[in-house]
């Protein structure tokens, strides 16, 4: 068997692992919901809980790609800040050497009894030191008008400067409060889903899971159902190759909002750290990869292709062949395989086209 059918049969086991974990949880979950007794009236089934805390964590999942933009034009405009106050000491440097110049000849002047250069000029008998005495005037005039004007464009560039900071930090503040709102944002959803599971029986909790898992499975026979992977047959790059290495690497690995390795990810931190590895820099959020990255369509998809998923753009995994991705899937779950089409895909994006 050679190595590109190893790799495709690798995958395909893979997903029909996936495939048949879900089957089993589907089987298992039909016999528990025989024998689990009927919800009183007026009280939310299982999967009405499932679909309200999987909603909760696709919000808080937004709110963590705003609040990582945020943080990632902080870091951006802090630089900024710190190039515009080397810039400001730089100015101040030059002001100071300028007034040092103007005051060597200033007191020049005061050496020569004060009189100005023309008058010295004009008393003078010989008419050679009367030439060369214009020719040095007219140099020393414009030497003072250059050293005038540098001093006048030192003096803007700074005020120039201070108008930069000041709109940097004005942003920097913004920006800061977007976080602060974000984090709030993001707390209060994961602590209502908490909340939800935390009320559940042991029991209910595992039956959670199967209905998770069922949902997925569906999703992922009706995307594989249209026949899409008679169309998907494309091989990875080099740098592809790569960041595929690196994510499943990190299989195992628990969600953690906000998180960008080596120990925790979250959906968007996985992935571009992924393309780090490979040695390609991408944008830290969903949203932005999807705004900056080159688009591909599906049928077109390889594996290190990533997949933004809902209409908001708030969740990303990255494609591994045959069907199947990576993604760190929300708070409770770790890094793990799914199928890729198990959540309703908006755009695929290549870091490396």
């Amino acid at each position: 068997m050679g190595t590109v059918e190893r790799r495709r049969w690798r995958g395909a086991s893979a997903l029909t692992l996936l495939c048949a974990t879900a089957l089993l949880a589907v089987s298992a979950m039909t016999g528990a919901a025989q024998a689990a007794p009927a919800p009183e009236p007026g009280a939310k089934s299982l999967e009405q809980v499932r679909q309200e805390i999987d909603e909760l964590y696709r919000q808080a999942g937004t709110a963590t790609d705003a609040y990582n933009l945020a943080e990632s034009e902080a870091k951006a405009q802090s630089a900024k800040i710190v190039e515009i106050a080397k810039q400001v000491v730089a100015g101040q440097d030059r002001i100071a050497a300028l007034k040092n110049r103007a005051g060597a000849a200033a007191r020049a002047q005061y050496r020569s009894g004060g009189m100005p250069a023309g008058a010295q000029l004009a008393l003078s008998n010989s008419p050679s030191q009367f030439l060369d005495g214009a020719d040095r005037i007219r140099q020393g005039e414009k030497a003072t008008t250059d050293l005038m004007s540098e001093m006048n464009r030192t003096q803007s560039d700074l005020q120039q400067y201070a108008k930069d900071a000041s709109a940097q930090w004005e942003k920097l503040e913004a920006n800061r409060i977007k976080q602060e709102t974000s984090k709030k944002q993001i707390e209060e959803k994961i602590k209502s889903a908490e909340s939800l599971e935390s009320k559940l029986e042991a029991e209910e909790k595992a039956r959670l899971i199967q209905l998770e898992q069922e949902a997925q499975y569906k999703a992922q026979t009706a995307w594989l159902s249209t026949g899409v992977l008679k169309e998907i047959n494309n091989s990875a790059s080099e740098s592809g190759k790569k960041a595929v290495q690196y994510a499943t690497a990190q299989m195992g690995k628990p969600y953690v909002w906000g998180a960008e390795g080596p120990d925790s990810f979250d959906c968007s931190g996985l992935t571009s750290q992924a393309w780090r590895a490979a040695g390609k820099g991408i944008p830290r959020t969903s949203q932005e990869q999807l705004r900056l990255l080159p688009k591909v369509a599906i049928k077109d998809m390889r594996p290190g292709d990533l997949i933004i998923y809902f209409d908001d753009a708030s969740h990303v995994g990255m494609y591994l062949g045959d069907g199947a991705m990576i993604h760190a899937p929300r708070p409770g779950r770790n890094v793990t395989l799914a199928g890729a089409g198990s959540m309703p895909i908006k755009a695929v994006v290549r870091p490396d086209a």
